[in-house]
């Protein structure tokens, strides 16, 4: 068994209805591809209706599933109302809404605009709500039994961070709000719960977080205790595991997925890791010198 392999049995998610914001590329993709493999029926989501709807036909045909295209800007709450309304003439219902659309970008923060600030805390943040709300006041209003939201927020969301402020302002947000609904709603039947991942790279994302050679200059594997980024297919299964059924008694938990990069940059001393193991012994004989005197 590897890392890389599926985790849950097949049928796992057989005749569940989930949508995927952001669903026409990268960790969107790659979880909407294992969904499809276990059984589900999957909208996926984003402003870009030409690709969602070539992932779409690619992924139906790779895993033999229905995928359902719809066009949506999360930022619009009257859109998310309408791709509600198209998956639920399509589908009949819906058990799962998954919040992974976002954007991100690295700056110094003097240097953004109040525009560039707004972008990305109303697709981020304001996304999340619009869908959440939506979603939320539908299953209460049809008195559906279970329903589940999860939502992808990352390990900054807890801590900050510098260079990525309007990210990690939305992230808290979306993370406060997961916490918050999972005792507000769970007597409607709807769970809550987050998927904080670390380093998961993406062709589009990592090209504008990271451009030109950044990338290589700024190895995130080398981060990370155990010395690798993630593979798409581990966070797919962690998500799906999360929005089966198997874990119905797991409701407003954020899940980190990271190989200890975040407690790696939170232990004060952690940096110590560098010091060769001669130096170790020189340092353990200087100790007990002091100690004897």
């Amino acid at each position: 068994m590897s890392y890389s392999d599926k985790m849950l049995r097949d049928d796992a998610l057989k005749n569940k209805v989930i949508v995927v914001t952001g669903g026409g590329s990268g960790l969107g993709k790659a979880m909407t591809k294992y969904f499809l493999e276990l059984g589900a029926q999957v909208a996926i989501t984003s402003r870009d209706l030409e690709k969602l709807q070539t992932t779409a036909s690619a992924l139906e045909i790779e895993t033999g599933g229905t995928c359902l295209a719809v066009q949506c800007d999360v930022r619009h709450y009257e859109e998310v109302e309408n791709m509600l309304k198209t998956v639920l003439d399509q589908f009949g219902k819906v058990d799962v809404l998954l919040n992974n659309a976002a954007g991100n970008f690295i700056s110094p923060t003097e240097r953004l605009s109040a525009n560039a600030f707004d972008t990305i805390i109303d697709i981020v943040l304001k996304g999340t709500k619009n869908c959440t709300l939506a979603f939320g006041k539908h299953w209460i209003d049809s008195k559906q039994e279970t329903s589940t939201i999860l939502n992808i927020v990352t390990t900054y969301a807890w801590t900050g961070s510098a260079y990525v402020v309007p990210s990690a302002t939305a992230k808290a947000g979306v993370l406060a709000m997961t916490r918050s609904l999972a005792v507000e709603w769970a007597k409607y039947g709807i769970r809550s719960n987050a998927i904080a991942p670390g380093p998961f790279p993406t062709k589009g994302a990592w090209d504008r977080l990271l451009p030109g050679d950044l990338a290589e200059k700024f190895d995130m594997a080398k981060k990370v205790p155990v010395k690798r980024v993630g593979d798409h297919q581990e966070l797919a299964n962690l998500a799906a595991y999360l929005v089966s059924d198997f874990s119905a008694y797991v409701n407003g938990e954020v899940v980190v997925i990271d190989g200890g990069e975040w407690l790696k940059g939170a232990g004060q001393f952690n940096i110590l890791e560098a010091i060769p193991e001669e130096l170790w012994d020189q340092l353990e004989q200087m100790i007990k010198a002091k100690k004897n005197k």
